[in-house]
């Protein structure tokens, strides 16, 4: 406990107190419906849509798990850090057909343009993933950063984390997720930038850095031959996942469809997009930079994965650790509030609102609260199955979203660009994609219960980028091939829900909800990370 100091603990009990009051005022502001609980009345604009999408995204794996990832494996993984153009994907091509939609939920629209049973699918699908690859992974690095700071035994962690960030999740609803996460957005990336300008001090600044690294580690596009991460699969594999992520996942969307309008939801994406930027230099260079420090014997590095907390507690003054623990404690409650609220929003309305159309807005509410609860514990119940998968919680992450995404990232590309594709075709893209993506996790989870050089065993140790890319191109051709062999989808399941179908009036209305320094910024994005791709390859510094 004697990490931090009394300075650090008037910072970390001044945080706590602000979100305490954000929390009142967002619980008491509240009302009990539907629109207000899981989508704060839909009337939010684009700074608290942007900086709680960022909040949401960058929770406690990325301050654990990046910098584990950068410290073992280099830049390599950056490239899931620099999606900031498929968050730009979200605003500019799928933000109005969901907004148009007025739907609660992703797996609604889904109902939408095609059929119930891809509704249902869907939301069983993304509840499974919130337990494998959200919850368990945020508390698991939760309660990792708990024990080092503090001391505190690793399931003390845990439960303490569950706790405090249930409290006002389940009472306040995305009201109070929204604004709290607003300001951690704020305090997350202002104590992670003095620590990067503290590590940089520390090895002699940048130039000394990238001259400590080996150059593979600076290298973003790692040959062919990589067993893990060859350039070609990450290019393509990355961006499906970030589809998948960005522009289909319910605790992203969730923001914009919480917004005032379309262009409110834009600009919240454009302004997210910007700060998606940052996690690539605030929590992958001090990885790099722990790298460093450890091969010069100034600090003491046994774990990756402790890359983070050992380079607060080495290197931040006492006075200043205080501000990243506000940091560490913003990730860890933003996130998985996110994931809480999410998880109550798809089961409440995907699930028990469709089999009891006659409840209230009140008991909806309730019941989205004790589904909040159930899944924090399926959540709990899965970290001891983690570790079998990947000694890096980053990698882990990664490998697990390979799994889930194609199929879903398909459907919904496809579904919105060619009316053509109709119900029965992304079901059974869903159902095939969903049932083989299982099977490479569990098989990889038990894969050492395998016999080496047996098919199972080929398949459950198959690189994970590649089997990405097979799995996604196979989902597109289930769904093209199935949707073509039978007959095409009714007029209502494609009006106004494609490119194509699109009337006039919401056309206009769309294009009249931007202007040229929307264009213009969304440019300036695309540039910056060209610019940095450009710099970590075999051109730039890694050459």
């Amino acid at each position: 406990m004697q990490f931090l100091g009394p300075i650090d603990w008037i910072f970390v009990v001044l945080y706590l107190i602000v979100i305490a009051a954000v929390s009142v005022w967002s619980i008491r502001k509240s009302k009990e419906t539907t629109s207000d609980y899981f989508l704060a009345n839909r009337n939010l604009g684009w700074f608290v849509i942007g900086a709680s999408i960022l909040a949401s995204n960058v929770g406690s794996e990325h301050i654990v798990g990046l910098a584990g990832s950068a410290a073992k494996s280099g830049t390599v993984l950056g490239h899931y850090e620099l999606h900031s153009y498929i968050v730009l994907i979200l605003g500019w091509v799928f933000v109005p057909f969901y907004l148009r939609s007025s739907v609660y939920t992703m797996p609604e629209f889904l109902e939408r343009r095609f059929n119930p049973q891809s509704r249902r699918l869907l939301t069983i699908i993304q509840l499974i993933s919130y337990v494998i690859a959200k919850a368990s992974v945020t508390i698991f690095a939760g309660a990792l950063v708990f024990n080092q700071f503090l001391g505190v035994d690793f399931w003390t962690g845990a439960i303490i984390l569950v706790v405090v960030t249930g409290v006002y999740t389940v009472l306040g609803g995305l009201h109070a997720v929204m604004y709290t996460e607003a300001i951690q957005a704020i305090v997350l990336l202002l104590g992670s930038l003095v620590l990067m300008i503290f590590g940089l001090q520390e090895v002699g600044g940048w130039d000394a850095l990238m001259q400590a690294v080996p150059k593979e580690k600076l290298n973003m596009f790692l040959p062919l031959s990589d067993p893990e991460f060859p350039w070609l699969g990450i290019l393509i594999a990355s961006p499906i996942v970030g589809l998948w992520y960005w522009c289909t996942d319910q605790h992203i969307v969730q923001r914009c469809l919480a917004a005032k309008n379309e262009q409110e939801a834009r600009r919240g994406t454009i302004f997210a997009a910007f700060l998606k930027l940052m996690p690539f230099f605030i929590f992958l260079i001090p990885g790099l930079i722990a790298y460093a420090l450890h091969a010069q014997g100034k600090i003491q590095l046994d774990d990756t994965n402790a890359a983070f907390p050992v380079m607060v507690k080495s290197i931040m003054p006492v006075g200043l650790r205080g501000v990243l623990a506000g940091g560490l404690l913003a990730a860890l409650m933003s996130s998985l509030a996110s994931v809480y609220n999410a998880c109550s929003t798809l089961y409440t309305i995907d699930i028990y609102k469709k089999s009891h159309p006659e409840a209230s807005e009140k008991q909806l509410v309730k019941v989205g609260r004790i589904a909040t609860a159930v899944i924090v514990l399926l959540g709990m119940a899965w970290i001891p199955l983690m570790g079998r998968i990947d000694d890096g919680l980053y990698n882990y992450l990664q490998s697990v979203q390979s799994y889930l995404a194609p199929p879903i990232a398909a459907v919904f590309l496809l579904g919105v660009f060619f009316k053509r594709l109709n119900a029965q075709g992304a079901y059974s893209s869903m159902v095939i994609g969903f049932i083989l993506g299982m099977a490479k996790l569990t098989l990889q989870i038990f894969q050492h219960d395998l016999t080496p050089g047996s098919f199972w065993h080929s398949f459950a140790t198959m690189n994970f980028l590649y089997f990405c890319i097979y799995l996604f191109v196979f989902s597109i051709a289930v769904l093209v091939i199935v949707s073509l062999s039978t007959p095409p989808p009714p007029e209502e399941k494609t009006a106004g829900l494609t490119f194509s179908t699109t009337v006039a009036e919401d056309k206009a209305a769309s294009r009249a909800s931007w202007n040229a320094w929307d264009v213009a910024l969304s440019v300036i994005v695309l540039v910056v990370i060209l610019s940095i791709f450009a710099y970590f390859s075999p051109l730039g510094i890694a050459g």
